[in-house]
């Protein structure tokens, strides 16, 4: 239909990866969620690290908090945007492919860590 090449379409799953992380969890971009959410860290009882979320606000804030909040959702917008930014605007490529690459360099990372 788009004509995307196998290898596109895997650059475009990783920088959908990527953005769709940095977004939600990574402390660079905590300024975007601070107001909407608060995330707060406790250990379980096996030592567990648990991710907390309190959204602030009623209304369009806390739907945008819980938005923010939820990777799964986040994800859907940012494979939108990805993809648009592919077909009508090929000048971001060299940004899909840094996200890409970084994407592809966590999923490596994280597979060496937890193993």
């Amino acid at each position: 239909m788009f004509g995307i090449s196998f290898l596109d379409l895997v650059i475009l799953v990783l920088a959908s990866f990527r953005l769709t992380h940095l977004i939600v969890f990574d402390e660079i971009t905590a300024f975007i969620r601070k107001p909407f959410l608060s995330v707060t860290y406790d250990s379980d009882p096996s030592g567990q690290l648990v991710r907390n979320v309190e959204y602030k606000g009623t209304g369009l804030r806390r739907w945008i908090g819980s938005l923010l909040a939820c990777h799964w959702c986040v994800g859907v917008w940012v494979a939108a945007v990805i993809l648009l930014l592919y077909m009508y605007v090929p000048i971001t490529y060299p940004l899909l492919l840094v996200l890409a690459i970084a994407g592809a360099a966590a999923v490596i990372e994280t597979k060496m860590y937890f193993g």
